[in-house]
C-alpha cells in the first residue's frame, strides 16, 4: 500500500501520480468534471474512488455513467474508442455513495490523495444549507478520513475570496480571523429551526394568508390555502438567505458563500492533524483556455449571466470600480494547478496556501473587462426576432447606491403599470401588455440579484498573491509545464475574452431559432382514445359572454322595448354582486340567480329556442366549436362544465356527452323561486367533480384535456395532462406562463362583431315576471 508519505520522488507530475488511488468529491460539479477528465486522460494507471450523492431514480454509480458521456469526455472516449468509458467505469473507478450533509460511509484505507472539491456554488443559499455543505461536509470528510487509516495528502478547494473584503495583496496564508467555526455552525443550523417556528405566527400567518386569498380567492379554499404555505416556505428560504447573508457581511465576507467556505478552509486546518494539507483558493473560474477544447464551459458560472444579460441589452448599468482587478481564470489552469499541487503534499502535518488566479500578474481591470466584452458584442450583436440587432449598453459605472436608485424608481413604475393591467378587460391585447411587464419585472430582478451578489466582486480593490503556485510551476519540468499548463501570465485577455469565452457562452443564444413544436391539438392532431375526457368552459371560452350578459339577453328578449326598468334595477344592486364576488364566486351566482325569481321555466326555455339560441351561435368562437368536435370525431367524451344555467346550454347541448351546470329550482307551477336546485361548480369544485367523474368512467386525466379562461378554473387545469387556458385573464395567462411545463395559450376570436346586447323587440309574453 502506498501512502502519501511514499509518493515517488519522480522529475514529473505523471511519476509522482500514476498508478495511486486518489479519492475525489465534487466530480459532477463544473470543475470536479475537468478534473475527473484530466486524472483519467493523464494518468492512465490511476485509481479512482469518486464520493458521488445518489438521487431520485439514479444511484452514484448511474451518475458517474452518465457523467462520463458528457462532452468534456469527448476527447477521452475517442482516444478509448468503443465500450472505452464502461472499461474506464468497470476497471479503474469506485463509486462510494455519499451525501456530504449526513455522515460519511467508510472510505478505503490505501488512499493516496483526496480532492476536496463538493460544495455549494451558489452565492446565496439559506445559511444552514451553506454551513452543511460547505463547513461541515469538510468536517464529516475528515472524520472519515481519520476512521479510514489512510494517510492521504489532503487537497482542499476553497476559493480566493474568502479573504473577504480586504484591501491591497492577499498572501498565499491562513486567513487572519478569530470566528469559530463550531459556534457559527450551531447558530447557522438552528436558525432553521427558530425560523420555522416564527414563520407559523399567527400574525404572519394571517398576512400570508390574506395575500393568498387577494391573489386566489376565486379558485377556492384549497387554492388559497396551498399559496399561503407556498407563501410561507418562500418567506422561510428568503430569511434564511437575508440572515446568511447579513451574519457574513457583519463580519467581513461578502455573502455566505465565502464565509462558509473561509471556516471550512478552519475546519480542515484545525482536524488534518497528521495529514498534509494544501488548501487552493482558484478566483473565477470561467470556460477552459485550452483543455478539453477551447471554451469549454459547464453551466452558467460567475461572469456568464452578467455577459449574456448585457449583450441582450438587460443590464443598462452595473456596479463596479473601472480600474479594479476581475480576477479570472480558466478552468483548466484551474485542474492543471490541481494535479501538480496534489502531487507535491508538504510535510506530514504541514499544511500550505496556493491561490491560482491572474490578478497578481497579468491584471485585467473591470473597464478591460467591460471594454473587450463590449467590443464583442459590436461586432456579433445578439438579434432579436423581432426588432433586429441588439445594441450592447453604454455603462457609465455609476456606482451601487446609484444603480440600486434607479432599479427602485424602475421597479415601483412597473408596480404601478401592473396594477392598472391587472384591471384592464381581457383581450390579447392586455395579455400582450402583462407579458412586457412580466418581461421587464425579470429583467429587473436579475439586474437586482446580480447586482446584489456580484456588485461587491466588482468594486473589491484586491489582489491575490501567487507567488507559492508561480514557484510551484517553475519547479516541475518542462514536459509538465507543457501538458499540465497553469501559468496566469500567459492568457492573452482579447484572445481569450473575444475568440473563446464569449463565442462559447453565446453559443446556445446564437442557433437558429426553431418554433417551439406546439403542444395544442389543433396543431398535433388528436389521438384516438375512448379514456380521453375533455372539458370545457362556456363563458368566455365557448362563447363570449358573461353570467350578467347572458341574463340580459333572456330578460330583455323577454320584455322587448321595456328595458330601462331592468337595467336600472341591475345597476343598483351592482355594489351587492361586486361584495359577493369578493368573497366566492359562489356567492355571487347565487344572488345574482335570484333576479329569475318569479319567472316561468317553460318560457324560458322558449325564450332561449327562440331569440337566445342565434346570439348564442353567433357568439360562439368558430374555433371553440371546432375543437370540441374535433376532441368528438378523436372518441373523446366531451363536457361542458359551466357556472351558467343550463338554459343557456341548449343551443350547443348537442356537441356534448355531458353537461354540469347550475339548475334553476321551481315551485309547483314551473316558477322560479331565485334559488338554485343544484349547485355551481366553480373553482375547486370543478375539479373534484371531474376526478370522480373520471374515476366512474374509467377516464385517464394524465392524456385528458381542459380548456377555460379564468384565473379561477386552475385547479381544473392541474387535473390534467393537458390544460389549455383559452382568452385568458392576465392572472390565469401568467399561471399559465409559470407553469412547468407551460401550458398552451390559445385566442379564440369571433368570426364578426356580434352586438354586445340583445335588444330584441319582441312583445313580452305573458306569465313570465
Amino acid at each position: 500500500m502506498s501512502t502519501s508519505g511514499q509518493l515517488a520522488e519522480g522529475s514529473s507530475v505523471h511519476e509522482r501520480l500514476d498508478g495511486r488511488r486518489i479519492l475525489l468529491t465534487g466530480v459532477t460539479g463544473f470543475v470536479g468534471q475537468a478534473l475527473l477528465e484530466r486524472l483519467l486522460s493523464y494518468l492512465p494507471r490511476a485509481r479512482l474512488v469518486l464520493l458521488v450523492r445518489p438521487v431520485p431514480g439514479a444511484s452514484g454509480r448511474d451518475r458517474v455513467a452518465d457523467l462520463l458521456t458528457k462532452p468534456v469526455f469527448d476527447r477521452l472516449r475517442a482516444g478509448l474508442g468503443d465500450g472505452g468509458a464502461q472499461r474506464i467505469l468497470d476497471q479503474r473507478i469506485d463509486v462510494i455513495e455519499a451525501d456530504l450533509t449526513e455522515a460519511v460511509p467508510a472510505l478505503p484505507d490505501d488512499l493516496d490523495v483526496v480532492v476536496h472539491l463538493a460544495g455549494t456554488v451558489s452565492f446565496d443559499p439559506p445559511i444552514d444549507v451553506a454551513f452543511q455543505i460547505n463547513l461541515l461536509g469538510t468536517r464529516r470528510l475528515h472524520e472519515a478520513l481519520r476512521a479510514s487509516g489512510s494517510e492521504p495528502h489532503v487537497v482542499h478547494v476553497s476559493t480566493a475570496y474568502v479573504a473577504g473584503l480586504a484591501k491591497g495583496v492577499v498572501p498565499e496564508a491562513p486567513l487572519q480571523h478569530d470566528v469559530d467555526w463550531r459556534v457559527e455552525a450551531d447558530a447557522a443550523l438552528a436558525a432553521r429551526t427558530a425560523t420555522e417556528q416564527t414563520s407559523r405566527g399567527p400574525d404572519l400567518l394571517e398576512r400570508l394568508l390574506d395575500d393568498a386569498n387577494v391573489a386566489h380567492s376565486r379558485a377556492g379554499p384549497r387554492t388559497v390555502a396551498r399559496s399561503a404555505e407556498q407563501r410561507r416556505g418562500a418567506w422561510v428560504h428568503d430569511r434564511l438567505v437575508a440572515q446568511g447573508r447579513q451574519r457574513a457581511r457583519s463580519l467581513g465576507w461578502p455573502d455566505v458563500y465565502t464565509f462558509s467556505k473561509a471556516l471550512g478552509e478552519r475546519c480542515a486546518e484545525d482536524l488534518h492533524g497528521d495529514l498534509p494539507l494544501s488548501i487552493v483558493r482558484p478566483s473565477i473560474i470561467e470556460s477552459a483556455l485550452r483543455h478539453p477544447r477551447p471554451g469549454w464551459i459547464e453551466g452558467f458560472k460567475m461572469a456568464e449571466p452578467i455577459i449574456l444579460g448585457y449583450g441582450r441589452g438587460d443590464i443598462p448599468d452595473f456596479p463596479g470600480v473601472r480600474d479594479a482587478v476581475i480576477d479570472i481564470i480558466p478552468v483548466d489552469l484551474v485542474v492543471n494547478a490541481l494535479v501538480a499541487i496534489a502531487a507535491h503534499p508538504p510535510a506530514a502535518g504541514d499544511r500550505l496556501h496556493y491561490h491560482v488566479s491572474s490578478g497578481a500578474r497579468n491584471p485585467l481591470t473591470f473597464d478591460e473587462l467591460y471594454e473587450l466584452v463590449r467590443g464583442y458584442f459590436a461586432r456579433e450583436p445578439f438579434v432579436h426576432p423581432r426588432e433586429g440587432e441588439i445594441a450592447p449598453p453604454d455603462w457609465r459605472f455609476r456606482g451601487s447606491r446609484r444603480v440600486m436608485r434607479m432599479l427602485e424608481v424602475a421597479e415601483k413604475g412597473v408596480d404601478v403599470a401592473d396594477r392598472l393591467v391587472a384591471r384592464l378587460p381581457r383581450s390579447d391585447r392586455t395579455r400582450s401588455a402583462a407579458r412586457g411587464l412580466d418581461r421587464q419585472r425579470r429583467r429587473l430582478e436579475f439586474v437586482r440579484r446580480y447586482a446584489d451578489i456580484y456588485g461587491p466582486y466588482a468594486e473589491l480593490e484586491v489582489l491575490y498573491a501567487d507567488d507559492r503556485t508561480h514557484a510551484l510551476f517553475r519547479s516541475i519540468t518542462e514536459r509538465d509545464r507543457r501538458d499540465l499548463p497553469f501559468d496566469a501570465a500567459a492568457i492573452d485577455w482579447p484572445h481569450y475574452l473575444q475568440e473563446v469565452h464569449c463565442p462559447s457562452v453565446t453559443a446556445n443564444l446564437r442557433q437558429p431559432h426553431v418554433p417551439r413544436q406546439r403542444t395544442d391539438v389543433a396543431a398535433n392532431g388528436l389521438p384516438s382514445r375512448a379514456d380521453v375526457v375533455a372539458v370545457f368552459d362556456l363563458d368566455g371560452t365557448i362563447v363570449d359572454t358573461n353570467v350578467i350578459e347572458s341574463y340580459l339577453w333572456l330578460r330583455l328578449a323577454e320584455r322587448g322595448g321595456a328595458w330601462m326598468g331592468e337595467m336600472a334595477s341591475l345597476l343598483r344592486s351592482l355594489p351587492r354582486y361586486v361584495a359577493a364576488e369578493r368573497r366566492t364566486r359562489e356567492s355571487f351566482l347565487r344572488s345574482f340567480y335570484q333576479r329569475y325569481e318569479g319567472a316561468d321555466l317553460e318560457g324560458l326555455r322558449r325564450l332561449v329556442d327562440e331569440h337566445v339560441t342565434p346570439v348564442v351561435l353567433g357568439r360562439s368562437a368558430p374555433a371553440a366549436l371546432r375543437r370540441v368536435r374535433e376532441h368528438r370525431t378523436a372518441g373523446h367524451r366531451t363536457v361542458l362544465l359551466t357556472g351558467a344555467i343550463d338554459l343557456l346550454t341548449r343551443p350547443i347541448a348537442a356537441l356534448f356527452d355531458e353537461i354540469v351546470a347550475a339548475e334553476l329550482a321551481t315551485d309547483e307551477r314551473g316558477v322560479c323561486t331565485g334559488n338554485l336546485a343544484t349547485l355551481p361548480l366553480v373553482g375547486e369544485a370543478r375539479a373534484a367533480w371531474l376526478r370522480r367523474y373520471a374515476h366512474r368512467m374509467g377516464l385517464d386525466l394524465d392524456a385528458s384535456y381542459a380548456y377555460a379562461d379564468s384565473h379561477s378554473d386552475v385547479p381544473l387545469l392541474e387535473a390534467v395532462g393537458n390544460p389549455v387556458a383559452v382568452n385568458p385573464d392576465v392572472a390565469l395567462f401568467r399561471a399559465a406562463r409559470s407553469a412547468r411545463p407551460r401550458w398552451t395559450v390559445e385566442e379564440w376570436r369571433l368570426v364578426d362583431e356580434t352586438p354586445r346586447v340583445l335588444a330584441s323587440t319582441a312583445a313580452p309574453r305573458r306569465g313570465h315576471a
